[in-house]
């Protein structure tokens, strides 16, 4: 991508210098060098002049294009039309846009575009999954986005006059059409086996129809993602129930849904994860799909479970930001055993990333209560797994310290000190090894041995003491 300096650079050359070259297009290419100097050095002098409000180092999109035009990008989604929704999704991709260290003061918040997240939620709900073959689709749902047009734009269109028909010319009378033309409905020819052709038929040749459909889904929770990363929609959307139905429902179904999509549904849930209150499944607003409280937590699980890298870490991520609103508790405690099972998995990943969204969920789940911890402490290779991430030199500083303290957190329960004993050994040398992290482990060692409740620990406890 070329910086705005580099034009700036070859503007203050005078004309001596060679003006820095289009983007996809190296020097000499053309057949006329002098030809296409001057016309690269025309586009930089016109980008030099362009207006500082333009968002991003090379979208060229006016701050003002969604104030300014907010209910015809609404209008358009709600369309089905090829032609408007294309116009559409790229004007809200460019808007929603935002390069990873730029600092963007006028981007375009959901709130500012009433009814958009619902057009946007239209689509992905209806088209999401039309491109997929019909044994992998659980039950057929009737399609409303753009059933009113006879004509979209989208794949191969089937025949809209009769035979009969005579197409009417705006030329033609005194400035009003025929009155039985004007009057006749539009509708396609009628054709004895049409059902073959339909949407769900048995022999559906329209392929094209169907897959430039389901980009536009695609595209939908793609605008949707980028909003989610938004301060100013967070609010917005986690208490959008049709928002976060949809989301759900697209992990919910993650076998027979595209990739992509999946993806981005389960990005914007683990951004908006600390916002989100599971009981607005159950709340008295307005449900479009049916989903349960239970239902969510058991979508999060299976991409938990999922051998996906990015899908296991981003549920690991998600069930840690959950856990920290207290409203959450009752329907995630009940699937701890599970959790803790697949988390300890995950921290044994070799990718650093995965280690540390398992750890940085099982440091929220430690501290909500003394049947979590204990939970945890029974768990099968949690804790050589734990003293495993602290000893490997991590990335993140960060994942070790938390690391430490859910050891910690563990040996604070009595009912836990007889499992934990078995580590005194492993303690000790973290102790003088890990210097980092020494006032912990010797925390760990004075809580574990000081105060024993039983023989075994009046036999064994040595530090402390």
């Amino acid at each position: 991508m070329q910086k705005r300096e580099q034009n700036k650079q070859g503007g203050a050359s005078g004309g001596s210098g060679t003006p820095a070259a289009k983007r996809g297009r190296p020097f000499g290419s053309g057949s006329n060098n002098a030809a296409a100097s001057a016309a690269a050095a025309g586009a930089a002098a016109g980008d030099s002049a362009a207006p500082s409000t333009l968002l991003g180092p090379s979208l060229q999109v006016h701050s003002a294009f969604a104030e300014q035009n907010n209910k015809r990008i609404v209008l358009a989604l709600q369309s089905g039309l090829k032609s408007e929704l294309t116009w559409a999704l790229n004007a809200l991709t460019l808007l929603s846009f935002k390069e990873k260290d730029e600092v963007r003061k006028d981007a375009t918040p959901l709130a500012k575009i009433p009814g958009l997240l619902d057009a946007l939620l239209q689509v992905m709900d209806d088209w999401r999954d039309v491109a997929l073959p019909r044994v992998l689709t659980k039950t057929p749902r009737v399609r409303l986005l753009g059933a009113n047009s006879a004509v979209t734009g989208l794949g191969d269109e089937y025949e809209t006059f009769n035979s009969g028909d005579s197409v009417p010319h705006p030329s033609a009378g005194s400035g009003s059409l025929n009155k039985e033309v004007s009057t006749q409905k539009i509708k396609p020819k009628p054709h004895p086996s049409g059902w073959w052709l339909d949407e769900d038929g048995l022999f559906n040749l329209d392929e094209e129809r169907r897959s430039e459909k389901q980009q536009c889904a695609l595209a939908a929770s793609n605008i949707i993602r980028n909003f989610s990363f938004m301060p100013d929609n967070e609010i917005a959307m986690a208490q959008n129930r049709h928002c976060l139905e949809t989301m759900f429902q697209c992990l919910e179904d993650y076998v027979t849904e595209d990739e992509e999509l999946v993806t981005n549904a389960l990005e914007t849930v683990m951004n908006l994860g600390p916002l989100v209150d599971l009981r607005i499944f159950s709340s008295s607003k307005p449900s479009y799909i049916k989903i349960t409280e239970k239902g969510a937590v058991q979508a999060i699980m299976g991409m938990l479970g999922s051998a996906v890298k990015a899908w296991h870490c981003a549920a690991a991520e998600l069930l840690g930001r959950l856990i920290l609103n207290p409203d959450n508790e009752p329907f995630l405690l009940p699937f701890t055993p599970q959790i803790y099972k697949r988390l300890v998995d995950i921290m044994s990943f070799p990718a650093g990333d995965s280690q540390a969204a398992a750890v940085g969920a099982l440091y929220n789940l430690a501290e909500v209560n003394m049947d979590c911890r204990l939970k945890l402490a029974s768990q099968r290779w949690a804790v050589d797994r734990l003293l495993k991430v602290i000893k490997t030199p991590h990335a993140v500083p960060e994942i070790c310290r938390k690391a430490a303290l859910i050891l910690e957190n563990l040996v604070l329960e009595p009912q836990n000190k007889p499992m934990l004993l078995a580590y005194e050994n492993a303690f000790a040398d973290m102790l003088f090894s890990e210097t980092r992290y020494t006032d912990t482990f010797a925390r760990i060692l004075y809580e574990l041995t000081s105060r024993p409740n039983n023989k075994v620990a009046s036999a064994r406890g040595i530090w402390g003491m």
